[in-house]
């Protein structure tokens, strides 16, 4: 009987192709938005976890001033100090790195070219810290370290404005008034959370940063990377303790500084990007409703064209129940032919906007799964009623009507 009803569906609906075609648009353009909708938020979600992971493993950043970004009130906030890296490593044993970090933008020039950069001092903990490995070259010798010696490894980006396809090893770059021999290249990490470049940048030793680019031996930063296993909270207070003591600030004083943990900020933007994922996929959801109430209506149509039709099935012996299931059946099938194409469209938009905004396309069977289920639903709930009136119409009036 329900392959009986299937058939009778499908030729009811090839009958009509165009006016079927039309009928399920509504439904195709909700489960496409729906999906899309979350099919691209799970994407930014990923993209922004692994480039916030990409900045480090376990990472904290120890900044001066209370808070972090545009407008941070770290100008009237003392720096740190060298000797701070190492009262950090020697009292607090769940840090396995900390790196000082003192930076500048300046232009750099090399074989007649020229570009503006990040030039940042620190040491070779900082590879460790920040997750970064050397392409080609090597890190910083402890001799280069201690005398401040003219050296410095750059990143991919600098390499490719100011080298192109020739090797950067041992050639001279020139920072601000002085030279210094390039040792190493980064391997390129890209884009980070931010927005920002990770791969335009110089390092070089923190002496060598502090005597010829800021004239200071003040640290603006300290990057600090967690042991393996290590509760971040307890590491964040214990940081905060040894700080508040070196920094001398009395009880009741408030933290001149910010320990800022990228795991957490991490959980923060991708819970706010999967609530507005929640919220656009809802709103989209709406025009499933729209494209239900067109079926609704088309199925209407429908029973008042075929009255005469179902007259005659209910005269020679068919029974309530199976008129109702074929009329039922038929609105199911437009409506699940209309959520796979949606998904067919959802899934060709996906990857077209994925590579449009460089964000990785995830493929989420449940999601696809559900909007299926979803507007087979919908053909259910909104094909009900026509189905129940075809069902109820009296068989003598039904063959009398022309």
């Amino acid at each position: 009987m329900l392959l009986n009803a299937l058939l009778l569906a499908l030729r009811a609906i090839r009958r009509n192709l165009m006016r079927s075609f039309l009928t399920v648009l509504g439904v195709v353009i909700g489960v496409a938005a729906v999906v899309t909708m979350v099919t691209l938020g799970n994407g930014a979600t990923k993209m922004v976890s692994d480039q916030i992971s990409s900045l480090g493993s376990n990472l904290l950043i120890l900044s001066p001033g209370q808070r972090l970004g545009p407008g941070r009130d770290s100008a009237g906030a003392s720096r740190f100090k060298l000797a701070d890296v190492d009262a950090l490593m020697t009292q607090i044993p769940s840090l396995k790195a900390v790196a000082p970090v003192v930076g500048s933008r300046v232009t750099l020039v090399a074989r007649n070219q020229n570009w503006q950069s990040s030039v940042n001092g620190t040491t070779n903990a900082y590879f460790a810290t920040g997750n970064w490995t050397i392409a080609d070259g090597r890190d910083f010798g402890d001799d280069e370290l201690a005398a401040g010696k003219a050296v410095c490894v750059i990143g991919d980006t600098v390499k490719k404005q100011l080298f192109a396809n020739v090797s950067a090893l041992g050639e001279d770059l020139r920072v601000k008034n002085f030279t210094c021999q390039i040792i190493g290249v980064l391997k390129a990490k890209g884009q980070g959370a931010m927005g920002n470049d990770q791969d335009d940048v110089v390092l070089m030793p923190i002496v060598t940063a502090q005597r010829r680019l800021t004239g200071s031996q003040d640290v603006g930063t300290l990057m600090l990377s967690m042991r393996d296993g290590a509760v971040a909270d307890r590491v964040v207070s214990h940081v905060r303790e040894l700080m508040r003591e070196r920094r001398k600030l009395a009880e009741g004083m408030e933290d001149n500084f910010n320990v800022m943990d990228t795991k957490q900020i991490a959980e923060t933007l991708s819970g706010t990007i999967r609530t507005l994922t929640g919220l656009l996929g809802s709103v989209a959801a709406v025009s499933l409703l729209v494209g239900g109430i067109g079926i609704m209506n088309i199925m209407l149509v429908s029973v008042t064209e075929r009255t005469r039709e179902i007259g005659i099935r209910l005269a020679i012996g068919a029974l309530e129940h199976e008129v109702l299931l074929q009329f039922l059946i038929e609105a199911v099938v437009l409506s699940a032919i209309g959520g796979l194409l949606g998904i067919i469209l959802a899934f060709v938009a996906c990857l077209g906007l994925s590579a449009l905004m460089s964000m990785p396309f995830l493929f989420n069977p449940t999601i696809n799964l559900v909007a299926l289920a979803f507007s087979a639903a919908i053909g259910i709930l909104f094909g009900y009623m026509p189905a129940r009136r075809a069902a109820s119409l009296d068989p003598i009036v039904a063959l009398r009507f022309e």
